[in-house]
């Protein structure tokens, strides 16, 4: 899982496998810290336009939910996230927005 979310961080080839991978993850593995340090990762290295950042958000959205908590950090970045996506949207795509609304909505920050 984590070779396959660094190959896409240095290969954009490899995005469509990744997208699948981090999103099995955020649905699926019960290590909460494990998922929120590969969004934080995947959120915070991959390029501007790349599908990955919108998707690092909506994984956020998707820890929240699961798991009712994320760190500081995690928090920031997702609304950065979905800041960016407002101003450009072909900088960060929309599921961030998504993945912001989820994070404040399951966390109660309304």
């Amino acid at each position: 899982m984590a070779e396959t979310l660094e190959r896409a961080l240095r290969d954009r080839s490899a995005e469509g496998e990744a997208a699948e991978v981090l999103v099995g993850t955020a649905l699926n593995d019960d290590d909460m810290e494990f998922v929120e340090h590969w969004c934080v990762q995947v959120g915070t290295r991959a390029v501007s336009g790349s599908p990955l950042l919108g998707l690092a958000g909506l994984c956020l959205g998707h820890t929240a939910r699961r798991f009712g908590r994320l760190s500081d950090k995690a928090l920031a970045l997702v609304e950065s996230l979905a800041a960016r996506a407002e101003t450009d949207p072909t900088d960060v795509d929309g599921r961030a927005l998504d993945g912001y609304d989820d994070a404040r909505s399951f966390l109660h920050l309304w």
